[in-house]
């Protein structure tokens, strides 16, 4: 499968000439139906591991984001509220644009799945301003550690592209369109390479990667995140678990090092450090997790250890 690489611009001239996208919905509410999500982040970690493949990826994100932003307190339910009326709307255009597919399927690739990921991501960015923050967009040549990338939760957990804001960044812009796409009964995976997440349509006969964090909605094969943001070796990719599909427990691992970033920034390693050590029992075949959580607690043994006493000179002798 070659690589696509749409930007809004050409979106516009396949599909925005005939859609009409309704602020305003009439149709009926979809009736989505979770299962039971734990509360708290602390009844989370502690829940069965055949518990959390029954776990939604919204929840779970939400709930790595919480006690993480000061004056911006994540209140569960209104995110997730939130989270199925935006399923809602992209449910109702998608079917009420179904025909163009069935009409003319090269326009799409003949891929359903595609069209699927195309009308989502027109209704994110144009229904409800869904966007990449502009101060976020770091040139992947100039990042470094301690960069400031995580010192706003909101910007790398749901609860900011839910709340006013309406933007987000690649740690968080790949789990919303997984968490609706799920919903929806899409065949979606979260993805990782270095310094990245992304999406994967696994199933119903296609497997595609999509690049929800940039311009538009972008196709590209394994390949190309090999190279980007950053190159990866062969060694790198098995000993961290990229380009694979994560399982639940692995999605969990993802966000709780997302955590941990946000309480390194915010000056709280021995938390970060906890964070880590949950983040590599969920995950134990990727390397960095466990290595992050052993570089933590060694800044904080280090300030903890008092400085040597000093000797007191001798004194000099008659």
């Amino acid at each position: 499968m070659k690589d696509a690489r749409y930007g809004f611009g050409l979106v516009r001239s396949l599909m925005w000439g005939w859609l009409t996208l309704i602020l305003a919905g009439g149709s009926g509410r979809f009736a989505y139906s979770a299962p039971a999500q734990p509360a708290t982040l602390a009844l989370l970690l502690t829940a069965p591991r055949e518990n959390l493949e029954k776990s939604e990826i919204g929840s779970m994100n939400l709930l790595c984001g919480r006690d993480l932003a000061g004056e911006f307190e994540v209140v569960l339910k209104d995110s997730l509220d939130r989270l199925g009326e935006w399923t809602e709307r992209v449910r109702t255009e998608t079917k009420r644009h179904q025909y163009r597919f069935m009409r003319n399927p090269a326009e799409f690739e003949h891929s359903e799945g595609y069209f699927k990921m195309l009308m989502m991501a027109v209704v994110l960015a144009e229904d409800f301003g869904v966007h990449y923050l502009a101060n976020r967009q770091i040139d992947p040549a100039s990042a470094a550690d301690g960069d400031g990338f995580f010192a706003d939760p909101s910007a790398v957990f749901l609860h900011g592209v839910l709340g006013t804001k309406r933007g987000g960044t690649c740690s968080s812009l790949p789990v919303l369109h997984v968490a609706i796409g799920r919903r929806l009964g899409y065949p979606l995976n979260l993805v990782t390479t270095k310094g990245h997440l992304f999406v994967r349509w696994d199933g119903q006969g296609e497997r595609f990667n999509v690049e929800v964090s940039g311009q538009g909605l972008n196709r590209f094969e394994d390949s190309y995140y090999r190279k980007w943001p950053f190159p990866v070796t062969d060694e790198e990719v098995a000993a961290e678990g990229y380009l694979k599909s994560l399982s639940a427990p692995e999605e969990l691992a993802v966000f709780l090092s997302i955590r941990g970033m946000c309480l390194r920034e915010a000056g709280r390693p021995q938390e970060a450090a906890d964070s880590f050590a949950s983040a590599a029992r969920f995950a134990p075949n990727c390397r960095s997790y466990k290595r992050m959580e052993l570089r933590l607690r060694g800044d904080v043994a280090s300030t903890n250890t008092p400085p040597a006493k000093l000797q007191p000179e001798p004194k000099p002798t008659k």
